[in-house]
């Protein structure tokens, strides 16, 4: 029996319910219906950012992560697949998301396939994804697969695009995830209480209290 895959979702919709959430929700369900159809299983966690937000503050500014916060970094940078879906404010993704990738070892993504999601009230906002989030990921090592999915609200209506409908668009996305998934041995489980998995490999939290102390 093939070892399922593991799918982790950052959603960093500020509302409750939001746009932001239902898109992250559509990819997920759509790329493990792709999986499926290649008969592989998946296992789907999905976080909600602003229910870490207070955490993601502390984490950068005393360097440690509360145990909450661990648990959501752990199953992101130990999953075979991230799904990562943020609104758009003032052209780009919003601070949320950003304080969260902050916290992130700047190598815990390397050769991860990820799926970016991006809404935002008006289609005009749709190169945010190219110009602002796909070359985050990219600096961070991770493989985005080419396609970006965007939301705007009138995608939600009954006036949504028909020349390239939402639906077409997450299908597309969630194709390329999952043939990326495919692709990859399955990620192995992570320690949640190694240190190198957040702090960065063969470091542990001496070098961080010796960090701290200015050593």
């Amino acid at each position: 029996m093939t070892t399922a895959r593991r799918i982790a979702v950052v959603s960093a919709g500020l509302s409750n319910p939001s746009s932001t959430r239902m898109l992250a929700d559509r990819l997920a369900v759509a790329t493990t219906k792709q999986l499926a159809e290649r008969g592989i299983e998946a296992e789907v966690d999905v976080f909600e950012l602003r229910d870490y937000a207070h955490d993601i503050t502390n984490n950068l500014l005393t360097g440690f992560a509360p145990a909450a916060l661990e648990s959501v970094i752990n199953a992101v940078v130990s999953a075979d697949a991230v799904i990562a879906v943020t609104p758009i404010f003032s052209t780009s993704y919003s601070g949320l998301f950003k304080s969260f990738i902050d916290v992130l070892d700047p190598d815990a993504l390397t050769g991860k396939p990820v799926l970016i999601g991006a809404n935002a009230g008006t289609a005009r906002h749709s190169l945010a994804i190219d110009y602002a989030i796909r070359p985050l990921f990219t600096y961070l090592h991770a493989e985005p697969v080419s396609t970006g999915v965007f939301a705007a609200s009138s995608d939600w209506g009954a006036s949504a695009d028909n020349v390239a409908p939402l639906g077409e668009r997450i299908d597309r996305g969630a194709r390329e995830l999952a043939e990326a998934i495919a692709r990859r041995e399955p990620a192995t489980d992570a320690d949640p209480f190694d240190p190198a998995n957040y702090l960065g490999e063969g470091r542990s939290f001496g070098h961080l209290l010796g960090g701290l102390a200015g050593e």
